[in-house]
């Protein structure tokens, strides 16, 4: 097959390790940078252009950063238009990378979640402290990444604080109960095609309570309960994900998911987990990489 790899930077470790993988069983793999594909949007003949040339695929991995969402996507799309199958469809990324419609998809469908509110209006943040069980409590920005822009405060004064400042600067944020047992870990389950392959329990560096890698956090491989596996399993196909990271917290009342990620890391999880997540991925092509097969299996 001729593989398309949507990726800004051909040097990092998850599109370096798709590229090896898709290689080793035979296939054409190309990283191109998404952000200088340009488009040709016609009924008859739609195409993707990148340095002068119509690009030719039988399958692409979208590697969208999150801050690129709009155009990455847009992109992805195009090569739907073509009848190209995708690892991730465009509309599941976008629908997974807006985390307030992700936790509403989640709740309506009864995936368990942190305790969570959201307000625009300033005077209406007691009420949000108090509806998440008070402080501490987590404020999440919606724009934030890889654990920045995650604030978790001590305090009700130091919640009013932090909510009041982000909302001056017009920020949109989350305000969540904080999961106190989980001692600043969770787990990655990843999940391709609709099984569960690989699995990390994250720590937090000493004096955080984020467990995310790119913030000094470790790694270490996680034996998962079936229910986790489960609602990994749910939560990928309610966001229309066949390749994601699904995030959890170990809560006193069961499993609950703070995030789903369509374009998971696999550097922490492949060393921590021994699984060849790469190769996992591509085998989930070549077995469901039929040309004009895209179809968005999401709710909304």
């Amino acid at each position: 097959m001729r593989i398309g790899i949507l990726s800004r930077r051909p040097y990092l470790y998850s599109t370096r390790r798709l590229k090896e993988a898709a290689e080793k069983r035979g296939h054409d793999v190309r990283v191109v940078d998404y952000l200088r594909c340009y488009m040709n949007i016609t009924a008859h003949k739609p195409e993707v252009f990148f340095r002068g040339e119509p690009l030719r695929f039988d399958t692409i991995i979208p590697r969208i950063g999150a801050s690129r969402t709009f155009y990455g996507t847009a992109v992805v799309r195009q090569f739907e238009m073509m009848g190209i199958f995708p690892a991730n469809e465009s509309q599941a990324i976008a629908r997974s990378r807006d985390k307030l419609r992700c936790l509403q998809l989640l709740a309506r469908a009864g995936v368990g979640l942190p305790v969570s509110g959201f307000a625009h209006y300033t005077k209406d943040i007691d009420d949000i402290i108090n509806m998440v069980g008070g402080a501490p409590l987590v404020v999440k920005l919606l724009e934030g990444t890889q654990g920045i822009g995650v604030v978790l405060a001590e305090t009700k004064k130091a919640a009013q604080s932090v909510i009041a400042a982000f909302r001056e600067l017009d920020a949109n944020l989350l305000v969540q109960e904080y999961i106190k047992e989980a001692g600043g870990t969770d787990i990655r389950a990843l999940v391709v095609g609709g099984r569960v392959v690989a699995a990390m329990q994250r720590s937090a560096a000493p004096g955080d309570f984020r467990a995310n890698l790119h913030r000094g956090g470790t790694a270490a491989r996680a034996r998962l309960t079936p229910e986790e596996r489960s609602i990994a399993r749910r939560a990928a196909k309610i966001m229309g994900l066949n390749v994601a990271g699904v995030d959890m917290l170990r809560s006193n009342h069961g499993p609950v998911v703070i995030e789903v990620n369509s374009s998971p890391g696999l550097e922490g999880i492949e060393a921590a987990s021994g699984v060849d997540v790469a190769g996992k991925i591509v085998e989930f092509l070549e077995e469901n990489a039929l040309r004009g097969k895209t179809r968005d299996r999401g709710h909304e």
